[in-house]
């Protein structure tokens, strides 16, 4: 079972930037990317180092630590030396809140 969880305010997210929340424990990042919200678990599936550092071309981020490189769009790994996804989170913008889907 899954519910939606209030995370965010838009404005919290400037345009090309990625901010880092704590839901349930889990960090939660999250790239605001031509007024779309991409929201992922902050770890990158090569070594589970955080990812929100990273620098991003489009809708790819590149982990500041070795280089992987994963889609925001599906969270598919794009670049080696990472060769699993990262984990999505589905969102939905309520007014100016942003909202994840959370697993509980």
């Amino acid at each position: 079972m899954s519910k939606w969880v209030s995370v965010a305010k838009k404005s919290d997210i400037p345009e090309g930037q990625t901010k880092v929340f704590t839901v349930n424990d889990q960090e939660i990042a999250i790239s605001r990317l031509k007024g779309q919200f991409y929201a992922f678990e902050n770890s990158c599936s090569h070594m589970e180092l955080p990812l929100d550092e990273g620098e991003i071309e489009g809708t790819i981020i590149e982990c500041p630590h070795h280089g992987a490189r994963f889609d925001l769009k599906t969270g598919e790994a794009v670049r080696m030396p990472a060769a699993t996804p990262i984990h999505m989170y589905k969102v939905h913008v309520d007014g100016e809140m942003i909202q994840v889907e959370i697993s509980e």
